[in-house]
């Protein structure tokens, strides 16, 4: 007698929209593989975005852009590089690599990819400048970590259109954090999926952790005197929803944007605050002219 499988739980269809995401482009590869080399040559940065025509191209962009009011013109990839520093660059390309990648996925009526990178890469930016001005235990994780944390969202909106469409409206409606009513209606939380994304992708642990625990980072470790990974990475959420920049139009306690200065000095960052805000909406500026 055959038997009719049942169908697969939320999560099951959560977790099988992994294999939806497109491939890896070749800079990608190599861009995230070096995460965990630590710095890397001028030489070999400049060959890896050379060979992609459309990175150069935003490259070039972004770093002439009237952001940055540049008396001279950038004109190789090398000079970028003298000016924003390898590892600088190398995040910012990974970020643009990261939301073309994304970008290429199919999203029901009402979501934005564009939306969804800028928050994205927003956070991976501002999480970066936190762990430039606080002892962040890996703080070189802080930029991946940001631009990732919330792709476990885009695995909802793709796996379960419908579902996920009623947790934000009660999130909205509510004014309820949207992680919290992820786990009230659906049993598991975007930041789950997104750690499976991170483990498929073979990142560093201490950033798979750091992205499962960004809304929980009192659950994570770190060296005395240092904040977690995790912690840094939901201060730059935090900051950058104030700033109005979501992934998505959920609500939560976020305030507005003279919200964002009060919480990086209540971190103790005093003037630096303002220094972070400024140099933040220096890049963002700069960032969405290709984006």
């Amino acid at each position: 007698m055959s038997t009719v499988a049942s169908p697969p739980s939320l999560r099951e269809r959560a977790l099988q929209s992994i294999a939806k995401l497109p491939p890896f482009s070749p800079v990608l590869n190599k861009l995230l593989a070096s995460l965990s080399k630590g710095d890397i040559m001028v030489s070999e940065l400049a060959d890896w975005i050379e060979k992609n025509t459309v990175l150069t191209g935003n490259v070039m962009r972004m770093v002439n852009s009237a952001a940055y009011g540049r008396m001279g013109t950038v004109s190789s990839v090398r000079h970028a590089i003298t000016i924003l520093g390898t590892n600088r660059l190398r995040n910012i390309v990974l970020g643009l690599s990261v939301c073309n990648l994304l970008g290429g996925l199919k999203l029901p009526a009402g979501w934005s990819s564009k939306q969804f990178n800028l928050h994205g890469i927003a956070v991976a930016n501002m999480s970066d400048l936190v762990a430039q001005n606080m002892a962040i235990e890996y703080g070189e994780g802080a930029f991946v970590g940001g631009l990732l944390h919330d792709v476990g969202k885009l695995l909802l909106a793709v796996s379960c259109p419908d579902e996920y469409a009623a947790v934000i409206t009660e999130a909205r409606r509510d004014h309820k954090e949207l992680h919290e009513v992820e786990l009230a209606q659906l049993g598991f939380s975007h930041a789950e999926l997104s750690l499976k994304v991170l483990e498929q992708w073979k990142l560093p642990l201490p950033i798979q952790k750091a992205v499962q625990l960004h809304h929980s980072p009192d659950r994570d470790s770190a060296t005395p005197g240092q904040l977690s990974l995790s912690g840094g990475i939901q201060i730059g959420d935090f900051v950058v929803n104030a700033l109005g920049i979501r992934a998505v139009s959920d609500t939560g306690a976020s305030g507005d944007q003279s919200d964002a200065r009060v919480i990086l000095q209540a971190l103790g960052l005093g003037d630096k605050a303002d220094r972070m805000i400024d140099t933040f909406e220096k890049d963002m500026e700069a960032l969405r002219a290709v984006l």
